[in-house]
């Protein structure tokens, strides 16, 4: 049987390795070194550098300018609005404003409920007289007149005005005179005149009487 071959001792220390070598043989530098200066080149940006979203407030697009000026706008408009509304409404006042007499109480102008009431009163009460006297309502408006002057005349309430707290008195004071209470009592008659009032409440026989119904 052969005897194995002897083994030979290594030369200059070999031992039968292969050393690794760099393959970067020209002295470039790594793909890990090279990576370094980049990755540390890379970091915030600086505020000239931010986005258009980022902006400050002073850039604003001028669409959000536009919008908060017609805001403004607006709001001012508003403002104006009520500020003449409230004026109109001091200006209009109450019937009977400009001639001195009080918004409310005995002296103010009377309301147009309780002068249909008075008129109403009277001419129920014409009715029945009449029917009293001429078995017949025919004379109901002859009644009413005769009642309406004389009253006005002497006192300037009538039945019905008594009743519900109201009299006919001058714009400038005192009792209305058989003169005024003929031209008052005669337009009141034609029935429509009366009902176109001004602001005070006179209608076109209170005008042209120079009179005014007041509360008592």
């Amino acid at each position: 049987m052969p005897r194995p071959a002897a083994r030979l001792p290594p030369r200059n220390g070999y031992r039968g390795g292969v050393a690794r070598k760099s393959r970067n043989r020209g002295g470039a530098p790594s793909a890990r070194t090279a990576a370094r200066p980049a990755r540390a080149a890379v970091g915030p940006a600086s505020p000239a550098q931010a986005s258009p979203a980022q902006a400050s407030p002073a850039q604003a697009s001028p669409a959000q300018a536009s919008t908060a000026q017609v805001g403004t706008a607006q709001l001012t408009a508003a403002a104006v609005s009520d500020a003449d509304q409230a004026t109109s409404k001091t200006t209009a006042g109450y019937p009977g404003q400009h001639l001195g007499l009080p918004e409310r109480g005995p002296g103010s102008v009377a309301s147009m409920p309780r002068r249909l009431l008075a008129l109403l009163i009277d001419w129920l009460l014409s009715m029945v007289i009449a029917y009293w006297l001429t078995h017949s309502q025919f004379w109901t408006i002859a009644v009413f007149a005769i009642e309406t002057y004389l009253l006005t005349a002497l006192g300037g309430s009538t039945v019905g005005k008594r009743l519900v707290g109201i009299r006919t008195v001058r714009i400038g004071g005192g009792p209305v005179g058989f003169g005024w209470a003929l031209v008052r009592t005669a337009i009141l008659l034609t029935v429509v005149p009366p009902l176109l009032t001004d602001r005070d409440l006179r209608g076109l026989h209170d005008r042209a009487s120079d009179t005014i119904v007041v509360r008592i």
